[in-house]
């Protein structure tokens, strides 16, 4: 790669660009190049091709994937050209990675169903005025069977099973269907495609984004920069946030779940949130992790300005302010919210299970009698343990599940 003589301050921007990319990035491959490549865009104006694949083959986002995506948006606030690849073609194979077996295969409507989904809730973190979204069907579709032909030879099955869920497989003598192996050689060919300098993508997309370096070298291109990001753990502390483990925060949560949820942050993780998923800046971050080691800020503030932060970043500030004073008032001061929402019932004797189900406190009598049990409910402020108790309603009557559920009852006249 060419290089470039810079003046003190291009060099001073070089370092600085280095600096944000490198904010909470897992690894860089390689490094060195991209130093260069950012040198010779701050020396050219030419800003960088930075690609990020998603499949949509969820609707839903929550936390952890806005990862990858806050470290998009900081290329986008370095002034580079950001490209948001949707795998509906891909996506209908689905990546195998982390799985035991072949991945079920959506059919084109699901896809884009999800992709619709997604792109909605992507731009709560990008800026939709600079990025460009493309669909990967457009460049594979139109792929004739010798130039499927000419991809899979750029690689060898030895290389493939090198890839730790196939290897895994492979040993333990589970099928690989041919169409998985696929599946790296189209996303790395998306890369081809775009001509892409920078891909983005999280540590368990390493194979992935280095078959797209392979499959740029193959066809005479520079080869792009892998870029990969750390998997977040979900509220638990231990596993990657997921919604099926109910250790997420989602970014449609209303503002007060969402800063009751993100206060139930373990301690030792949040550093790891403030650099990973806020869009607080490297110099404010700094300021955080010193006051927090010079013991000069509390872990219970730090939480509340991350908790703050977020509820500010997905619902603006006024609702941020408001969800703290509620937090405030319901956990700190041990008060009752001032905005319970009533729910009108009838003053006969009732079933307790039925009336958290009446009350929309539970979804349904199993997760009515789960809550019970695990003490989570509470009427008057008293706590209930008892799941065939009946219960006499009364005007007024304050019934709380969890910590952030509440119903004042109505007596139906």
């Amino acid at each position: 790669m060419e290089s470039f003589a810079l003046s003190a301050e291009q060099e001073a921007e070089v370092g600085r660009q280095m600096a944000v990319i490198r904010r909470g990035a897992a690894e860089i491959v390689p490094e060195e190049e991209l130093a260069a490549k950012v040198r010779r865009s701050v020396a050219t104006g030419r800003p960088l091709r930075v690609k990020l694949g998603l499949d949509p083959t969820a609707p839903d986002i929550h936390l952890g994937h806005t990862v990858v995506l806050q470290k998009l948006r900081q290329f986008q606030d370095l002034g580079h050209e950001v490209f948001l690849v949707i795998g509906d073609f891909t996506g209908r194979i689905g990546d195998p990675t982390d799985k035991s077996e072949t991945r079920k295969q959506l059919s084109e409507e699901q896809v884009l169903a999800n992709a619709r989904t997604y792109q909605e809730q992507l731009f709560k973190v990008l800026d939709p005025d600079r990025t460009r979204v493309a669909f990967n069907s457009s460049w594979l579709a139109p792929l004739t069977f010798a130039e499927v032909i000419r991809l899979a030879a750029c690689t060898t099955v030895a290389r493939m099973l090198e890839r730790d869920d196939f290897h895994k497989r492979y040993r333990g003598n589970q099928p690989i269907s041919l169409h998985e192996f696929f599946y790296p050689l189209m996303q790395g060919y998306d890369s081809v495609a775009l001509k892409a300098d920078v891909e983005l993508g999280g540590t368990d997309q390493k194979f992935n984004l280095l078959m797209g370096r392979t499959l740029q070298r193959e066809f005479g291109q520079e080869q792009q920069i892998a870029v990969m990001v750390p998997l977040l753990e979900g509220l638990d502390g231990e596993k990657k946030m997921s919604k099926s483990l109910g250790n997420y925060i989602g970014l449609d949560d209303p503002p007060r779940e969402m800063y009751g949820k993100a206060m139930s942050i373990p301690d030792s993780l949040m550093v790891k949130y403030f650099e990973l998923v806020t869009d607080l800046s490297n110099e404010e971050l700094a300021r955080i992790k010193a006051e927090l080691a010079q013991g000069r800020l509390h872990p219970r503030d730090a939480k509340m300005r991350l908790a703050g932060t977020l509820v500010r970043m997905y619902h603006g500030a006024d609702a941020a302010r408001e969800a703290e004073d509620h937090f405030r008032t319901v956990f700190q001061e041990k008060q009752l919210p001032a905005d319970i929402q009533e729910r009108e019932v009838s003053p006969e004797s009732i079933w307790v299970v039925k009336l958290l189900v009446q009350t929309g406190l539970a979804g349904s009598n199993g997760e009515a009698r789960r809550l019970i049990e695990q003490g989570g409910v509470r009427i008057d402020d008293e706590r209930l343990d008892q799941v065939d108790r009946e219960i006499l309603p009364r005007d007024g009557m304050v019934i709380q599940v969890g910590k952030r559920k509440f119903a004042r009852l109505r007596l139906r006249s």
